[in-house]
Order: structure tokens, then C-alpha cells, then sequence
């Protein structure tokens, strides 16, 4: 049985081997030692923290297999650029017109935005066995929503989520070489390991333009490579869109790729979760199962997948004894469940 769980700093050795099996160009997790341990400890501090407002926390979960073996990652940052301005670009749409010559379009722009600050911000999502995902990776992707239903406070009413963009053999990113490449004056995996991966360094703002992009002044190869996914990206995003996540509005800076955004109520795991009473399973519960994440409590927060009979009617959740011993809840615990 999967079960999603807090970071824990005895995770470090662990997370190392699961960062020198990802892709080189997507930055989503720290990948050496002593950064995956400062991560580690500031997630462990965010989670211990008093939190009246969101602001610089970040929640790191991992997925264990039933062997007790870390096979997974997700993130979810409580206030995206709080140490300063996340910076993306937006679509938008600038409408040329001319009377004289009876001529009115549309023009695709991209304009740098900083509308996503202080959005949460999902991230960091990784699986060992990315090739041949189960309903672990559901259950993974789902687990710190299910934190944030669990701890409405800490997070803002509003997601969105990053993806990696179009990269070629070599590393190399078709639109930031049309476009970043010309105000940085340097690579992409240079600009990336420069700036960390953060969107929120003041170089941004400093180096990219500040005026709309004509789209149609871009060349053919970055045009095509905006809103596309790296594909290491297309597990979650098929998942988060799932979610209720829309990719429409806003492309990475970099690397041209989508950024999935949504607000709370629009997300499966806050209007489809129920808050049930943990019961026993019966042995006659016959074919009638339907499977859940089902989560515990944000002080002791587990996350598990498990079928069951349906409770949208009830006010209670049949578990069987496996999953409660998983989760650490006994009968007349309260849970959180939602479909998968």
C-alpha cells in the first residue's frame, strides 16, 4: 500500500537517488545533498510553524511503497514569490484597427505579469517509476491538495502549477533562445541554475522586457514550443487537469511552458472532499467498491488510496484494517475522502 507523508530529514539519502534519476533540464527538486537537507528542514519548520497568513512556507511530501522505500516527491508553496514577485508571462490579445484601410485583427502578445504572487504554488512532483505510473501517481498529486482542504489557512484561495517546457537533446529551449537568450546573453541551463529555478529573482525584471512580445515576430520553432510540455511533464499535467487545472493564460518566462492555474472551489479535492467518521469494513461489502484518497488529520497528515463502499450518503467511511493501520486512525476518527 502507498502512503504520502511529511519529508522527514532521514528521507535525504533517499531523495539524493531519486534527483540523479531525473531530467536534467527541469528543476523542480534540489539535487544535492546539503540543499534537499535545507529543504527538508524548511519543510519540516513550515510544517511545525503557527500560520496566521501565508507566506514563506513549503510543504515537501514523499510517497513510500509498501516496502517503507521512498518512490516519490510532490511540493506545494504556500505563497509563490514571498521573498519578492513570481514573474510570468500572460497571453494576451492586443486588437489592431484600421478605418482607413477597413482592417481590424487580432495579435497574440505575451506580457511579463506578476498576477500569480502570492498564488500557492504546486511543484516538485516526481516519480521513480514515471514510465509506468499507477493510481499512486493520483494519489501522490492529489495528497497536498488534500493537505491544503485540511489546513485552508495556510495556502491562498488560488493554485497554479509550472511545467516544464519543449527542450531539445542537448538542454537547449527553442523559445528562450528566441527570446530570454537575447536580454540574459547567456544558455538556458546557464539562466537556470543562475536563478535557481525561482521566477521571483529581481534579474528578471531587470533583463526581461518590459513591453508586450509580438508573438508573430517570434521564429516558427518558439512559437510552436509555447504551452507545450517537457515531456517529463505529461504524467502530471494529464493529472492535474484532471484536477480541474487550465493551462491557457499564462507560459513560463523561460522556457515557454504552460503554467496550470485554478482557483480552490474549481478543484475536485476542495468541492468533491468529505469529512467522514472512520468505521470497520464489513466482509459482505460485495463488489460495490469505489476507491478513495482518503487523508487524516494536517497534524499527523497521511494520505492512502483505498476501496471501499461508497459514503457519499453516510457519515461514515469503511476502511479495512490495513488502511486504518496505514493511516493511524482507529473507528470514530475523523478522514477526509475524495474519489479518484
Amino acid at each position: 500500500m502507498y502512503v504520502v507523508r511529511p519529508v522527514e530529514l532521514a528521507d535525504v539519502d533517499a531523495l539524493v537517488r531519486l534527483a540523479a534519476v531525473m531530467t536534467p533540464g527541469v528543476h523542480t527538486l534540489p539535487r544535492t545533498p546539503d540543499t534537499i537537507a535545507a529543504f527538508i528542514e524548511r519543510s519540516t519548520a513550515s510544517f511545525a510553524a503557527q500560520v496566521d497568513i501565508p507566506s514563506e512556507e513549503s510543504y515537501l511530501f514523499v510517497l513510500e511503497d509498501g516496502s517503507g522505500d521512498v518512490v516519490g516527491t510532490a511540493a506545494v508553496h504556500a505563497s509563490a514569490g514571498s521573498n519578492g514577485t513570481y514573474f510570468a508571462f500572460r497571453n494576451d490579445v492586443i486588437q489592431q484597427v484600421s478605418r482607413d484601410l477597413n482592417i481590424c485583427h487580432s495579435v497574440h502578445a505575451l506580457t511579463l505579469c506578476s498576477e500569480l504572487t502570492a498564488c500557492s504554488q504546486l511543484s516538485g512532483f516526481h516519480l521513480r517509476d514515471r514510465d509506468a505510473p499507477g493510481i499512486e501517481a493520483a494519489l501522490l498529486s492529489r495528497a497536498r491538495l488534500l493537505y491544503a482542504v485540511l489546513a485552508p489557512h495556510r495556502f491562498g484561495d488560488r493554485f497554479f502549477v509550472p511545467l516544464a517546457g519543449v527542450t531539445d537533446s542537448a538542454g537547449e529551449s527553442p523559445f528562450w533562445n528566441a527570446l530570454g537568450r537575447k536580454f540574459f546573453k547567456m544558455d538556458f541551463l546557464d539562466a537556470e541554475r543562475v536563478v535557481g529555478g525561482a521566477r521571483n529573482r529581481t534579474m528578471i525584471v531587470e533583463l526581461m522586457p518590459h513591453y508586450p512580445v509580438y508573438v508573430p515576430l517570434l521564429p516558427g520553432d518558439a512559437q510552436a514550443a509555447m504551452g507545450q510540455i517537457h515531456p517529463s511533464g505529461q504524467l502530471a499535467f494529464d493529472l492535474l487537469t484532471q484536477e480541474g487545472f487550465e493551462a491557457d493564460e499564462y507560459v513560463d518566462i523561460f522556457d515557454g511552458g504552460p503554467i496550470l492555474a485554478a482557483h480552490r472551489l474549481s478543484l475536485r479535492s476542495f468541492c468533491g472532499s468529505q469529512r467522514r467518521r472512520v468505521e470497520n469494513a464489513q466482509d459482505n461489502a460485495g463488489d460495490k467498491l469505489v476507491t478513495y484518497a482518503v487523508a487524516t488529520n494536517a497534524e499527523r497528515f497521511r494520505a492512502i488510496t483505498v476501496a471501499c463502499p461508497p459514503c457519499d450518503t453516510s457519515d461514515a467511511v469503511c476502511l479495512p484494517v490495513d488502511a486504518q493501520k496505514a493511516l493511524g486512525v482507529a473507528p470514530g476518527d475523523c478522514v477526509v475522502c475524495v474519489r479518484i
